[in-house]
């Protein structure tokens, strides 16, 4: 289930993204995604385009949108993979995607979803009892199968205290570190593959904010639901993005005040990079006023990156071409006999009074402790420079 949330703010972006959606918020960016030198002209190589477009540069062993030439042994190891490897992966995926999908289906029986006044959505995530016990403890248990299953056996996890203390936690306006106090309203994540719902949902089995049309497929639609996703339109008017911000700012606020409640998982950079960067946060997270908990993702590898940023399709009609690319993507990550991947955990962050009245401060100061943290790079580029990127190779590199 992919989640890159759009701006729910923004104006809806034209149709020719292939871009899943993403989070984020209510009040308008007033950053310019785009800079007059941003556009690629005809001249420039991509060379020149991976330095302006650094964050979304492909830089494993397949190369640029993974059209790279391997060599011998790669292709061999390759075509082995997939006669041997990538059958089983994918049959005892589904198997355990189906067997989840069973679990919800009876647990759920003769319940009512919760339903959002005035909004299209619903959930299960609300519903309470040992019935909700199990469908959480069920589907983080066997997202982690699923993770062992995509090859990443070792998960290796770190608490970290950041070396300088903001004043945000330390002082914490006068309150004390009561229970309630340490819950966060929302989980703020870098966005680097389709990998990171998997891990999330393993370690907390938070909600997300989805595409509308991830409730009406088979068995995942459910299993969204569950989760207690926020369904947005993807081509919808701009009050329809306002109103779902508002259903995810009411949603950080009841995970902050009620520990019973389902925690909200945000990613405010609106996309995936090549995990190497930072984009700039959208606020849509932080309008809540409520403490978040930070976490940063890599995935190291040596042959094939996790990483969803950019790798080629066919030519073919845009919707036909983005399924190729993630069938391919997926194809080449179950290639990998061992995958890698690292979490570094942040305590939670309490904003200052400042921070709480200023939502866009709170963002960027959460993007700068992230940052530093994880040894990230802070960039200044959005998902417009990303399709403009996209469009630009698919334009040298034609059909690979």
């Amino acid at each position: 289930m992919e989640s890159e949330l759009k701006d729910l703010n923004s104006k809806p972006a034209k149709p020719q993204s292939v871009e899943p959606i993403h989070e984020e918020g209510s009040t308008k960016d007033d950053r310019p995604l785009l800079k007059s030198d941003s556009f690629p002209t005809p001249s420039e190589s991509i060379e020149e385009l991976e330095k302006k477009f650094a964050a979304y540069v492909r830089r494993d062993a397949y190369g640029t949108m993974g059209c790279g030439e391997l060599p011998t042994k790669e292709k061999v190891l390759l075509g082995l993979a997939l006669i041997t490897l990538v059958p089983i992966r994918v049959v005892v995926g589904m198997t355990i995607l189906l067997f989840y999908y069973l679990i919800c289906r009876i647990f759920t029986l003769f319940s009512t979803p919760n339903r959002e006044d005035d909004q299209d959505q619903e959930d299960y995530a609300h519903m309470g009892g040992w019935r909700r016990a199990v469908i959480v403890q069920c589907g983080r248990s066997l997202s982690r199968v699923m993770l062992f299953v995509l090859g990443f056996y070792w998960i290796s996890e770190t608490h970290r205290v950041p070396h300088t203390e903001s004043k945000s936690r330390t002082e914490n306006d006068g309150r004390g570190q009561s229970e309630e106090a340490e819950r966060p309203g929302a989980i703020i994540s870098n966005h680097v593959s389709y990998v990171d719902i998997l891990y999330h949902m393993s370690s907390s089995f938070p909600s997300f904010v989805a595409k509308r049309s991830v409730a009406r497929i088979p068995l995942v639609g459910l299993i969204s639901k569950c989760l207690g996703c926020v369904y947005v339109q993807r081509e919808s008017k701009a009050s329809d993005f306002k109103g779902v911000a508002g259903v995810v700012t009411e949603r950080v606020k009841e995970a902050h005040q009620n520990k019973s409640a389902p925690i909200m998982m945000l990613f405010p950079e609106g996309t995936t990079t090549n995990g190497d960067y930072l984009l700039p946060f959208k606020t849509g997270a932080f309008l809540a006023k409520a403490p978040v908990l930070p976490l940063i993702l890599r995935y190291p590898y040596q042959r094939f990156s996790p990483a969803w940023d950019s790798i080629s399709g066919v030519r073919m009609s845009l919707q036909i071409k983005s399924c190729f690319c993630k069938v391919r993507h997926v194809i080449f990550l179950l290639c990998q006999f061992v995958n890698h991947l690292e979490v570094v955990r942040l305590p939670i962050y309490y904003p200052t009074q400042q921070e709480k009245d200023d939502p866009k401060l709170y963002a960027n100061n959460v993007r700068r402790l992230m940052a530093s943290e994880g040894n990230l790079v802070m960039s200044d580029i959005g998902l417009a420079e990303k399709r403009i990127y996209h469009a630009a190779l698919n334009g040298l590199l034609g059909q690979c």
